[in-house]
């Protein structure tokens, strides 16, 4: 009998998420063999778009789905699956009250739809954003209060029954980002005269009360084998500022802190004092 393939399932809210932040752990599983799964819960629709990218495309949906599918390749991910929910964009945005906004969306409803793939995928380990989102986006704190939520009640008859056979998986991850990066950063950008309060395209992201929140790590994933397809992945998503990262401030952080990613474990519970792991099917 064959032994099954390991799957590793992410949830995550928009097209990019997955090669900014946890581009290096998904590559390197597919990498390893296992059947690595992207569900993503928008299609970006609020992000700001320069008109040069629009060539060829009725959308910005459409053009960052393109590039989400670009990505997905040089990942050598397994599957690409859509929620179809709308961005809802930054706090107080006009976008958060669109009736199709991940954000304004009935928590149990959204993680009904989680348990769909989860119950369909069977994955061994799930992972999603850090219980702040990463920076605080409405849509990123949304779907990882709904993967959690889905994570819990997977194995629950009663739950979505329409949805598939209950089924757990084995882990739950949270993707963070090191809080000494975050510090370095601030620090950086001070240097460069730049307001860490004011970070990213949109000048939206406070860096400098990010780096005050504290998540404990309880896995260190070195992703440096794989870096470059990273980095090539993270070029897919132009439109975003793909093409940027390597330059400047960003540029000089992230040859700093760029070969490991980070995760706290949320599932199995961890007390007490604890070995950090460096593989998370392990």
């Amino acid at each position: 009998m064959m032994k099954k393939k390991p799957v590793v399932l992410s949830v995550l809210a928009h097209p990019d998420d997955e090669s900014f932040g946890m581009g290096g752990t998904l590559a390197l599983y597919a990498e390893r063999g296992a059947e690595v799964h992207l569900v993503c819960a928008t299609r970006g629709e609020v992000g700001e778009m320069d008109e040069k990218y629009m060539q060829g495309f009725d959308s910005i949906a459409a053009r960052r789905e393109s590039e989400l599918r670009c990505a997905a390749g040089i990942l050598d991910l397994t599957g690409v699956h859509f929620l179809d929910y709308r961005d809802s964009g930054m706090p107080g945005s006009v976008d958060n009250e669109h009736p199709r906004a991940l954000f304004a969306q009935p928590l149990e409803e959204v993680a009904e739809n989680i348990v769909c793939y989860i119950r369909d995928l069977k994955p061994d380990v799930v992972l999603t954003f850090d219980p702040i989102g990463g920076y605080r986006h409405p849509d990123h704190i949304a779907i990882h209060d709904a993967t959690v939520m889905a994570f819990e009640r997977a194995d629950d008859a009663s739950f979505a029954p329409q949805s598939g056979a209950p089924f757990k998986p084995e882990k739950l991850y949270f993707h963070t980002f090191s809080r000494a990066f975050l510090r370095v950063t601030v620090r950086v950008m001070r240097l460069f005269g730049q307001d860490p309060t004011k970070f990213g395209k949109n000048k939206d992201i406070d860096i400098e009360s990010l780096a005050k929140v504290d998540f404990p790590i309880h896995a260190r994933i070195n992703i440096r084998s794989v870096l470059k397809k990273k980095e090539a992945a993270g070029r897919c998503h132009a439109s975003q500022g793909g093409g940027q990262m390597q330059k400047g401030v960003r540029g000089i952080l992230s040859r700093l802190f760029n070969g490991t990613e980070m995760y706290m474990q949320a599932w199995p519970p961890v007390e007490g004092k604890f070995k950090v792991r460096h593989d998370l099917l392990g």
